[in-house]
């Protein structure tokens, strides 16, 4: 049985800071380029959800019948986040959901799981969706060389866009990098030894082995995709490899996105597929506490999936960060007098209670009438008809921004709150005109920019942060189109 990459999808957060700011602020010298930083309402959970339903374009979601999430930053120790995710893209319930957490390997985990079980019959479609948002300690060369961002995969047995040919794995244990429980930074011991005996040796036994298993020379290989902690040791293993960098290795992203961790081989995936034409081979390594690879063969089917906003699209639309002490603000590294006062809530029974609102972003559409509204109520605020309604979602539909408050007192790690009033359509309701309207905050805007009738997409972030607890609901954007 064939099985392989049916759909992908990526996301990256709109906002990018030059690490030449990064460089002034600490007056050290600079990488270059610019690294992809999440806004404060953004974490790992909020950018993998992004990338499933980038991924999900105009796919059945009820099909979907597993979940695996792969980050090193997940937002609870204890907890799984698979489910939120799965909830929050309006996924069904009867799915298995699951999280890999721990080694910057865990994307690649993610995925042969996922293989295994479309395999053995467990479910005909899985999603893997990797996210990461890892901190360098500041002033590190890791501060610079990271960035935020998180790739999807939907892997099947029917319309297979990318057949995963063969694979090869395996295990190292060494401590290279590595965080604790309560490390917020990322750890690293001396470079020479981490990237002598952890990176350079395992990647290069793994692809050297992949490519002995199959009886394939370089000039077999049509794009190379693998996993360097940086730009240099990408390029010193190309060329260690036989691979030509101008030709047939994939460009890894250093100078415009950072190294995204475990998200990071998954979003070079997505940008390889994005270019790719039906028979081409891609070999595809990632590295952690020791190394795997893959062999991919891409069908006819790539060209079903070309709409996707993934890694191009999400590259061209951009802000960049004004200054780095907005990057600590958006980190919570320096203390904020907002978060002395802060005094929001979490309420679980609440929250589970409205889940359906809050996290897939159903309203309310009435049987009779056949009008939409959110919040969902069971009485019809146009016909009267009491408990005669069905949740929709309301998450994927476009809108325009009505009506709108500048807020300028409210708590908030990038001041002004902006207090939206949006316009959902609602194509099902049978009238023209008729909207959905909607009660939100406005997230990833110039506030110069704000107007009424301007353009509104539905987006999942993080509200607060309240006695250990994490609440979720939805905000509106400026579409991210370049």
């Amino acid at each position: 049985m064939k099985t392989g990459i049916v759909s992908y999808g990526a996301y990256i957060p709109i906002y990018r800071l030059k690490r030449d700011e990064i460089a002034r602020a600490w007056s050290r010298g600079s990488m270059g380029g610019e690294r992809s930083v999440a806004n404060y309402d953004e974490d790992s959970v909020t950018m993998a959800v992004e990338a499933v339903i980038d991924c999900l374009k105009d796919s059945d979601r009820q099909g979907v019948d597993g979940l695996y999430f792969a980050s090193t930053t997940p937002p609870y120790r204890e907890k799984q986040s698979a489910s939120l995710i799965a909830l929050a893209a309006d996924l069904r319930r009867q799915i298995f959901t699951a999280d890999f957490t721990d080694s910057l390997r865990s994307g690649t985990m993610a995925l042969r799981a996922a293989l295994d079980a479309v395999n053995s019959g467990s479910g005909k479609r899985v999603m893997v969706v990797a996210a990461d948002g890892r901190m360098g300690q500041p002033q590190s060369d890791y501060e610079q060389n990271f960035g935020d961002g998180s790739a999807a995969l939907l892997i099947g047995d029917e319309n297979i866009a990318c057949e995963i040919v063969g694979s090869y794995c395996h295990t190292d244990d060494i401590l290279d990098t590595w965080r604790t429980e309560s490390d917020t930074f990322t750890r690293n011991w001396e470079d020479r030894f981490i990237l002598s005996e952890g990176y350079a040796r395992n990647t290069r036994e793994a692809i050297s082995g992949i490519m002995a298993k199959y009886n394939l020379t370089p000039s077999d290989i049509t794009k190379a995709v693998f996993y360097a902690p940086d730009a240099r040791r990408h390029s010193e293993t190309a060329k260690a490899l036989g691979f030509d960098p101008k030709t047939q290795v994939q460009y890894p992203m250093f100078a415009t996105v950072g190294n995204t961790g475990a998200a990071f081989a998954l979003m070079m995936l997505v940008a390889a597929l994005e270019e790719a034409k039906a028979g081409d081979r891609i070999l595809f390594a990632n590295y952690g506490d020791g190394a795997e690879a893959y062999i991919l063969q891409v069908t006819e089917q790539i060209e079903r999936v070309r709409d996707r906003r993934g890694i191009k699209r999400h590259l061209a639309s951009m802000i960049n960060l004004s200054t780095y002490e907005k990057y600590l603000r958006f980190r919570r590294l320096i203390p904020l007098e907002s978060q002395a006062r802060e005094q929001a809530n979490a309420f679980p029974p609440v929250a589970w209670r409205e889940r359906e609102q809050l996290i897939s972003f159903h309203g309310s559409r009435c049987k009779c009438c056949g009008r939409t509204f959110h919040p969902m109520q069971r009485v019809c605020i146009y016909c009267g008809a009491k408990d005669e309604y069905e949740g929709v979602r309301l998450s994927d539909r476009q809108g325009i921004l009505y009506t709108y408050t500048v807020d300028n007192l409210a708590l908030s790690s990038d001041p002004p709150t902006i207090v939206s009033k949006v316009h959902l359509e609602d194509p099902l309701a049978g009238e023209e005109n008729h909207k959905v309207g909607v009660y939100c905050q406005m997230t990833d805007r110039d506030v110069d920019k704000v107007k009424p009738e301007m353009p509104v997409e539905m987006t999942f972030r993080k509200m607060h942060d309240s006695g250990g607890m994490h609440t979720y609901y939805w905000k509106c954007r400026p579409p991210r189109e370049p």
